[in-house]
């Protein structure tokens, strides 16, 4: 067995953006927002991702610019440090060490100042919130200690919201529920008051929203005053006129923050459908930033879109929602109940729990319950058969099939190998009602058009058992239906039962085909903590190992398949093949929560490594979702330098702005000036390719400051273009160097003719002169006639 190695578990992406209120820039121009242990800083005009900080070794819980620099930010974290950033060009700047986990933070006008919420251990196992100064020390190195922390109020709200500050730092103020605290500064006196009386300290009463108001905040010039909460709906107060109220309506879900830019020209919501909503003063939303859709539970499971190589789950409440986990960002989402969804306790409403590709991206498969009702007779259901269509670059809906099982569906799988291109495309679906049907695509011809349409090719069942799960083998000739305890096994071309499978009593949980060397192996894992290995070519039990599978996935572009199982307290993470019961991996506590769903996700660049341990993350990354929807995945180091920006990969000039398009484009064209030059060597005499080449050189990389005038380039880049009226070959120019040492006079002078005709002085070189001297001109040749071949295996 391999141990861990370096390979540990990291957060993928899809964290909540909705965590804590976001922070503008001074000119608006940038949005930050905490994103789990990273801050991400998007652009307000295009709502792209320019920057992602990270450095913390845990939750990110607060994020403030620097009063003193409108460039820099600060940022507290649970790892215990508060740290300063360049968010323009993504820099960590500074490290501050406070020494007990930070839960809100705020900055202050006074020079170094900054107030922050950290948790007091006391000699019990709980630890209360306290509101602390921390005066930040001047140290020229990176990380330094923070010493000077005074406590200004004890057993506070950990909420962001409870506590501010004053302006120039004269009050701080901190509500803990129905007590106000006041901090004087100057004085250092705390004043405290309750309001428990209500009419005794109401000066004015607002009122529209019909329930809890999630968030306030007054406008950059005090005019006006904002408010939302969960009817979605953002209004804004002005001062004085409060009955000439104005409303956005329909922002999507509840609203939890609400933030202005200082300049005031930009607001931004917050909803808890992890989604930022970027809105003008003419209340218009002007840009949304979507993150991975939380809240939901994930019935869906984690599905990857051939097409795209996206995720997709469950997004609102009847869409699935597309995730591009490379950019770690929302792509878009597909209404499949189309229906308006009603938020109020209490209603039955449509939603989605079942969803498949096949292998193409093609087609897609959704199973749609009414949710509230528990009497299967009363049970409403649809699946419906999404077909996607290159012109419009959407899926479109193709088939609706209303209550195709009496009970609720459990599994679906398309089968995915087939053996010839007139082969239907085919889907299974399993049920409690016993029965596993099979539903193939068929055309339909009419007057009008040719269409298709889905419809059912065959129904089967066994001893009346409930149907729990289903999978083709890799080549689409068999499938597999598990019933209860027992495994059945069937041809696809003719649906004739061909095997059954039965094993100690335990109710099948997962069940999947071996890939590629280990097609002829079927896996099972029960609910009573057995994994079972059968030989379809022998139809035997190869093996069975002791554990308590809860998740079951196989690797669909290798032999591997991963295991995870959920102890109380921790999950663990096994891969194996099925020619061996023994995992070639295991990776044990990989989280905290209980794992739910993980899947497989292709690579786009395949990586080649040697090392066993990393050999399974060569073709496919594995990803898993937790209990609390964490979506985390393995890394290894080799494939956090690949996945680092190109730019910072790249090697460029420094006293040039190249970007990595000038690079890939640079690159191609010498690839292309090489096999010219190949060309010219075999075409052009030897001395006229040599000018050319060196005129041209020198035109294009000669200093601007000492070019001469644009008549001689042009004189000199011309005649470099002219082709000689004679082109000697090898041959007569030996004859003539031989004839040249017997000749004296006229023929040298001949000889000096001729090469005056053929040379062109350059005003770039530095060896050209004069004309040399008929003695040096001997010497010269002979040089030239010597063979310096041998050098060249030096």
């Amino acid at each position: 067995m391999v141990t861990q190695g370096r390979i540990r578990v990291v957060r993928s992406g899809g964290s909540k953006l909705n965590y804590r209120r976001p922070v503008f820039s001074a000119d608006g121009k940038y949005l930050m927002c905490v994103s789990g242990d990273f801050i991400k800083v998007y652009s307000t005009a295009t709502e792209e991702c320019i920057h992602t900080l990270q450095g913390h070794d845990n939750l990110v819980t607060g994020i403030e610019l620097n009063p003193k620099n409108h460039l820099q930010l600060y940022s507290c974290s649970l790892d215990g440090t508060i740290k300063l950033w360049d968010f323009i060009d993504g820099i960590l700047i500074k490290t501050f060490l406070i020494g007990c986990k930070c839960l809100t933070l705020y900055t202050s006008d006074t020079d170094e100042l900054l107030f922050a919420v950290t948790l007091k251990k006391n000699n019990g196992s709980t630890a209360s919130p306290q509101l602390v100064s921390v005066k930040l020390p001047k140290s020229t190195s990176q990380e330094c200690e923070a010493k000077d922390i005074s406590v200004i109020f004890e057993d506070v709200s950990h909420l962001p919201k409870c506590t501010a500050i004053g302006r120039q730092c004269l009050y701080v103020a901190s509500v803990k529920g129905l007590h106000l605290s006041i901090y004087y500064f100057k004085t250092k006196k705390c004043f405290r008051r309750n309001f428990n009386h209500k009419q005794g300290y109401v000066y004015s009463s607002l009122h529209w929203h019909h329930d809890s108001v999630m968030d306030l905040t007054f406008s950059a010039q005090g005019t006006k005053l904002l408010s939302g909460g969960v009817e979605s709906v953002l209004v804004q107060w002005p001062y004085g006129s409060e009955e000439k109220k104005e409303f956005l309506p329909r922002l999507g879900a509840a609203i939890e923050h609400i933030s202005t830019s200082p300049h005031g020209t930009l607001y931004c919501t917050s909803h808890e459908d992890n989604k930022i909503s970027i809105i003008d003063t003419s209340l218009k939303v002007s840009g949304i930033i979507q993150g991975l859709l939380k809240g939901t539970v994930v019935k869906t499971g984690l599905v990857v879109d051939p097409r795209s190589n996206a995720l997709v789950l469950n997004g609102k409440p009847g869409h699935l929602q597309f995730y591009s986990l490379h950019n770690d960002r929302h792509l878009y989402n597909l209404d499949i109940v189309q229906q308006e969804f009603i938020h109020q306790a209490g209603l039955q409403y449509m939603d989605l729990v079942k969803a498949l590709f096949n292998s193409t991206g093609k087609w897609l498969a959704t199973v749609e319950e009414l949710q509230g009702g528990e009497d299967s007779r009363d049970l409403e259901m649809q699946m419906k058969f999404w077909e996607y269509q290159d012109k419009s670059q959407s899926f479109v809906l193709n088939t609706i099939i209303s209550r195709p099982h009496e009970d609720h569906i459990t599994s679906l799988c398309f089968r995915d190998g087939v053996s010839s291109a007139k082969d239907s495309p085919t889907l299974v679906t399993t049920g409690k009602d016993g029965i596993f049907k099979v539903w193939v695509l068929n055309n339909n011809y009419d007057i009008y058009k040719q269409s298709n349409s889905w419809c059912c090719d065959f129904v089967g069942s066994y001893h009346k058992n409930k149907a729990t799960n289903c999978c083709f083998s890799e080549d689409g000739s068999l499938l597999a239906v598990s019933f209860d305890e027992i495994i059945t096994v069937w041809e696809s071309s003719t649906w004739d039962l061909k095997q059954t499978f039965c094993q100690p009593p335990g109710k099948i949980r997962n069940l999947c085909f071996g890939r590629m060397s280990c097609s002829k192996y079927l896996v099972a894992s029960t609910n009573d903590g057995f994994i079972y290995c059968w030989n379809l070519l022998t139809c035997a039990l190869e093996w069975r190992a002791q554990l308590d599978a809860a998740v079951l996935q196989p690797d669909p572009l290798s032999e591997n398949i991963a295991v995870i199982s959920c102890p109380k307290g921790s999950s663990n993470l096994f891969l194996f093949q099925p020619t061996d019961p023994r995992p070639f991996y295991a990776h044990k506590n990989v989280c905290r929560e209980k794992v739910q769903w993980a899947v497989f996700v292709p690579k786009e660049i395949p990586e080649f490594v040697n090392s066993e341990s990393h050999q399974w993350l060569n073709k496919s990354q594995l990803y898993f979702l937790t209990e609390n929807q964490d979506l985390l995945t393995f890394s290894s180091k080799s494939t956090e330098e690949r996945l680092t920006p190109l730019s910072k990969q790249l090697a460029v000039e420094e006293s040039l702005p190249v970007t990595p398009f000038h690079l890939l484009l640079c690159k191609k064209r010498q690839e292309e000036q090489e096999k010219l030059d190949v060309q010219l060597v075999k075409a052009a005499p030897s001395f006229h390719r040599v000018y050319q080449d060196s005129a041209i050189r020198e035109v294009l990389h000669t200093p601007a400051h000492v070019l001469p005038s644009a008549s001689v380039l042009c004189t000199i880049f011309v005649n470099s273009l002219l082709i000689s009226r004679k082109s000697q070959s090898t041959e007569e120019l030996k004859d003539e160097e031989m004839e040249s040492e017997h000749l004296e006079g006229d023929s040298t002078d001949e000889t000096e003719e001729v090469e005056s005709q053929n040379t062109f002085p350059s005003a770039f070189s530095l060896d050209v002169s004069g004309i040399l001297p008929k003695v040096q001109e001997k010497e010269l040749r002979k040089i030239r006639r010597t063979d310096y071949s041998w050098l060249s295996s030096l």
